[in-house]
């Protein structure tokens, strides 16, 4: 999981391929669920708030809050 402070250094194509990894992460997740494969079920919870955070920032760039480089 990225914190914070990495995701806010990165330019806004670096968080949106961060973000197509993370979707398709949580798919992965969400089809071993509906098989009963998953490993560790908390991991859903933890990639959809990672989701969530990474298009918080796409936002704030796409509002020039963060300055992109």
């Amino acid at each position: 999981m990225k914190s914070k402070e990495d995701l806010k250094g990165l330019s806004l194509e670096e968080l949106r391929e961060k973000l197509a990894e993370a979707k398709e992460e949580y798919e992965n997740l969400m089809l071993q669920k509906a098989t009963h494969e998953i490993s560790n079920p908390m991991r859903i919870r933890t990639v959809r708030r990672e989701i969530a955070r990474i298009k918080t920032f796409i936002r704030q760039h796409e509002l020039g809050i963060i300055q992109q480089k």
